[in-house]
């Protein structure tokens, strides 16, 4: 079934607690980075490309900024805050090269929360820049299957199905499946040129409390 999906109230959020801004040079993102296992591994095998590594859940920020510290990559920035709010205060419009979503909360009971369900996925998409890439992996066949058909009948976006090789070791969650035996797979989302969204003229709110606009 394919969700509705209405227009994201970009200018209601309100800035993460210590927001810092950044500059608009290019980057990459990952949304969810728990530990930080593939953040690290990326920033060490990537080291001309910039990556902001989003993480909500404070144990597990705390966990990899740990990691980060003994490692040292210049090139990696752990960031403690909701994505939502962080990247509408934050990024400006086609500043991301690559995006990862690795194995995110499938939402069981909240389908209208998976992320190509929901109305930010627009504003995230406006964040890409053209030609740009989107990585979204799961253990879950249906969260696969989803994603495809709103990619298809939402989004028309094209994209490639994978599946992950057994060996593949880019998070905790990856390896705990893959040693299940479970079938990983991931879908590369590309952005092609001259795709429109409605945000594509807009700015980073930098931090300032918007107000509710009506």
């Amino acid at each position: 079934m394919i969700m509705p999906i209405r227009q994201f109230q970009a200018q209601r959020m309100h800035a993460p607690r210590n927001f810092q801004s950044i500059s608009p040079e290019p980057i990459c993102l990952e949304i969810g980075a728990g530990k930080g296992k593939h953040a690290l591994l990326f920033s060490r095998t990537h080291p001309q490309s910039q990556l902001i590594a989003i993480e909500r859940t404070r144990e597990k920020f705390l966990a990899m900024q740990k990691q980060h510290a003994l490692e040292g990559q210049a090139n990696l920035q752990p960031v403690h805050a909701d994505a939502l709010p962080w990247i509408v205060h934050a990024l400006y419009p086609q500043q991301v090269e690559q995006c990862f979503i690795l194995y995110p909360n499938p939402e069981p009971h909240n389908p209208a929360q998976r992320w190509l369900n929901m109305p930010f996925f627009e504003f995230l998409l406006s964040r890409l820049k053209s030609g740009g890439m989107i990585t979204l992996a799961s253990n879950i066949p249906e969260y696969i299957a989803e994603a495809e058909q709103q990619l298809v009948q939402v989004w028309h976006l094209p994209f490639k199905k994978e599946v992950i090789a057994q060996d593949s070791a880019r998070t905790h969650f990856e390896i705990k499946y893959l040693e299940r035996g479970e079938l990983c797979q991931q879908l590369i989302i590309r952005k092609p040129e001259g795709y429109i969204t409605r945000f594509d003229k807009f700015q980073p709110l930098q931090g300032q409390n918007a107000q509710v606009m009506e």
